[in-house]
């Protein structure tokens, strides 16, 4: 005989008064301690470098530079979930991103303007140097995973291949010559005072995040009523709210907290004909560009990853590979287009990386593909396939940019900052096993 107790209202409330306060806070705001462990960690890294760089590292000037530094890894970790969650890896991330950022730095240098007869300042540069790099990622991504998908080669072995192979042709395009300067246009992709969108329009961003988070609050409580699922208490809604709006506001007053330098500020003042004041003139960097594009991508990621059919392919194809294929999924199409995703992302990182630098050169992107992995697996993206979250590999390359950024600040030597960006990717490994063993 079935015993049904188990499953009474009364049996659910005997069951939550077993739980410590903690795991009630947690199944009422049905949170991930594993994300709010890596928060935990993260805040832990960013006070102890605070304090032992002199309180150096939480300013507004090194936060808007960390958020600007974190923006290109953080986009390509999103398409690395994908990756990872089917199982597979991208060893060539790095290079994929050094050839795009040359190829789009040639067209806006020397190609457009020497060979086509463009003349500098045309709005089209950037325009046609942008779509060449798109479309270029999206191609090789396409290649790449053709031969993985449907050639059946393993992806480590092709994707070391192309960490090889398109290195030497961002290489070879130029021979090794750095190419500068890209246009103006193209450069405030990366950031910096024209590259930012001011404190008035930073304000507003914050206000709507605020006001499009408790719209998807309330609309996933109404979603829950209408399909009779559990309601999370209203005290939980409402501290999710309060939390998710804090951050935003307070992302923004830290962005509008990091003025102008003096010097562009004086250049500022001269082309528009005014004097600057006796105390100077205050002028907010506001969110940076850069940052404005690696949210927008976070936020399509995620929509796809949770909302769309092909989404729930990936992850059931990282599941059990075997039974997805039974079901009746194209895992090879599915897998193809993975990797397109994964090379539209590296384009859309390069252009961030060589607009900050304003030039492309060859260094751009060495040993990015090791911080993506990294940022990735440490925010909760299981080797062994089937698991992940976007938001969870953003936060990871947050994490893994902090301790880059502080470990800069403390004067520590370049091989030693190697040792623990690889210690750190062990130690998630590690745990992530842990986890795994226990679920």
């Amino acid at each position: 005989m079935t015993d049904t107790t188990s499953n009474t209202p009364a049996a659910d409330r005997a069951r939550e008064s077993e739980l410590s306060p903690f795991g009630r806070f947690l199944k009422a705001t049905e949170l991930d301690i594993r994300m709010l462990g890596m928060v935990g960690a993260l805040l832990i890294i960013w006070v102890g470098i605070h304090i032992l760089s002199g309180g150096l590292f939480l300013t507004p000037r090194n936060l808007w530079n960390l958020s600007v530094q974190t923006s290109s890894v953080a986009i390509m970790a999103t398409g690395m979930v994908l990756v990872i969650v089917m199982r597979n890896i991208d060893l060539s991330v790095g290079s994929v991103e050094g050839v795009i950022g040359m190829v789009m730095g040639v067209a806006q240098a020397e190609f457009l303007i020497r060979v086509m007869g463009f003349q500098l300042g045309n709005p089209w540069i950037w325009v046609i140097a942008l779509a060449a790099g798109v479309v270029l990622g999206l191609m090789i991504g396409a290649l790449q995973g053709f031969i993985i998908a449907y050639l059946e080669v393993p992806a480590f072995i092709v994707t070391l291949g192309g960490l090889l192979i398109w290195r030497g042709m961002a290489w070879l395009m130029t021979s090794g010559r750095t190419v500068a300067p890209l246009d103006a246009t193209f450069q405030l992709m990366g950031g910096g005072p024209r590259g930012s969108i001011g404190a008035t329009a930073s304000w507003i961003v914050g206000i709507l995040a605020c006001v499009a988070v408790a719209l998807m609050l309330l609309n996933g409580r109404s979603q829950r009523k209408r399909f009779k699922f559990p309601l999370r208490p209203v005290w939980a809604e409402s501290l999710l709210g309060v939390v998710a709006c804090a951050a935003i506001l307070g992302a923004v007053w830290i962005a509008n907290s990091y003025p102008w330098p003096i010097g562009i500020v004086r250049q500022y003042a001269q082309r528009n004909g005014f004097t600057i004041p006796e105390g100077g003139l205050f002028i907010a960097h506001g969110i940076a560009i850069p940052v404005l594009i690696a949210v927008a991508v976070g936020i399509v990621m995620t929509f796809i990853t949770r909302r769309t059919r092909f989404g729930r392919y990936v992850f059931a194809i990282g599941g059990n590979p075997e039974a997805a294929e039974l079901a009746g999924i194209n895992t090879r199409w599915v897998t193809m287009k993975v990797f397109m995703i994964m090379g539209v992302l590296a384009a859309i990182s390069a252009a961030i990386a060589s607009a900050r630098l304003n030039a492309a050169t060859n260094a751009l992107g060495t040993l990015d593909e090791l911080l993506v992995i990294a940022a990735a697996v440490i925010g909760g993206t299981s080797l062994a396939g089937g698991s992940g979250t976007v938001l969870g590999a953003m936060l990871g390359a947050l994490l893994m940019q902090s301790l880059q950024s502080g470990m800069v600040l403390l004067g520590i030597d370049s091989p030693l900052q190697s040792v623990v960006v690889g210690a750190v990717l062990v130690v998630a490994v590690w745990l992530d096993t842990v986890y795994r063993k226990r679920v």
